[in-house]
C-alpha cells in the first residue's frame, strides 16, 4: 500500500493539454474533499507524481497552494500532510454556510418557479436513490448539486459567489456524516421543496436553518476514526 493510500489506477491519468498545475491542484483538491486522501495523511510527491502521471514539479506547485488555501500543511523536515481540520473551524464555517443557506432558500421560496421546483425534485430523487443504494460518494455529491441548485434559485449573485467560496469545505465535513445523516437529510429536502413550493419564505428559512444546524451538530458528534 501507497502511503498516499490511494489503490493503483484510481485516479486517473491527466491529460496534459491546458494549464497542467491548475489541472493537478483540482485533481488533488477533489481527493481531499472526498477524503480519498484523508485528514492528517502524509503526501509524498513521487508518488502523487507517479498516480497523476505528471512530474514532482505541477504536484509541488499545487501542494504550495493547497497549503496556502487551508488544506495542505507543509511541515519542516517532514513534508506536506492534508490538513486535520480542528472542531473549532467546522463549527465557524457550518455557522456561517447556516446563513447563508438560510438566506438562499428564503429567496428561492420568493423567486422559484415550477421549472425549478421540478429540478429540486428530480435531484432529491436521486439523492434518495444514492441512499437506498448506499453510494456516499454519490450521496455527497447529489447533495451539493441539491444546494447549489437552491442557490441558483435565489437569484443573488453576490450570495452565490460567497456560497462558493465555502463549498467545498461544506462537501469535506458533510463527507464523513453523509451516511449517518442518510435519509434524514432527504426527509428534509423534501420539507424544503414544500416550503419553496408554497412560496411560503418563513418555512423555508427555518427549514434550511434547521437542515443545516442538524448536519452541524452530527459532524461534531460522528465517531472518530
Amino acid at each position: 500500500m501507497l502511503s498516499t493510500g490511494l489503490p493503483q489506477g484510481a485516479v486517473p491519468k491527466l491529460e496534459r493539454p491546458g494549464p497542467l498545475r491548475d489541472r493537478v491542484y483540482e485533481a488533488l483538491l477533489e481527493l481531499i474533499t472526498t477524503r480519498a486522501l484523508r485528514p492528517g495523511q502524509h503526501l509524498v510527491e513521487s508518488e502523487l507524481a507517479g498516480h497523476l502521471g505528471v512530474s514532482r514539479q505541477p504536484v509541488r506547485e499545487a501542494l504550495q497552494r493547497l497549503n496556502t488555501e487551508g488544506w495542505v500543511d507543509l511541515r519542516p523536515a517532514q513534508g506536506a500532510f492534508v490538513h486535520e481540520p480542528t472542531e473549532e473551524e467546522a463549527d465557524q464555517l457550518l455557522t456561517v454556510r447556516t446563513l447563508l443557506e438560510a438566506e438562499a432558500a428564503r429567496l428561492a421560496a420568493a423567486n422559484a418557479g415550477t421549472a425549478g421546483i421540478t429540478a429540486l425534485e428530480e435531484l432529491c430523487a436521486e439523492g434518495e436513490r444514492a441512499v437506498d443504494a448506499d453510494d456516499v460518494d454519490a450521496a455527497v455529491a447529489m447533495n451539493a448539486r441539491f444546494h447549489a441548485k437552491v442557490m441558483e434559485l435565489a437569484g443573488n449573485t453576490v450570495l452565490a459567489e460567497l456560497a462558493a467560496q465555502v463549498d467545498r469545505r461544506v462537501r469535506w465535513y458533510y463527507t464523513p456524516v453523509a451516511r449517518q445523516r442518510g435519509h434524514q437529510s432527504w426527509i428534509e429536502h423534501r420539507a424544503l421543496i414544500a416550503a419553496v413550493s408554497a412560496r411560503d419564505e418563513q418555512r423555508a428559512t427555518d427549514v434550511m436553518r434547521a437542515h443545516t444546524e442538524h448536519t452541524r451538530k452530527t459532524y461534531h458528534e460522528r465517531p472518530r476514526p
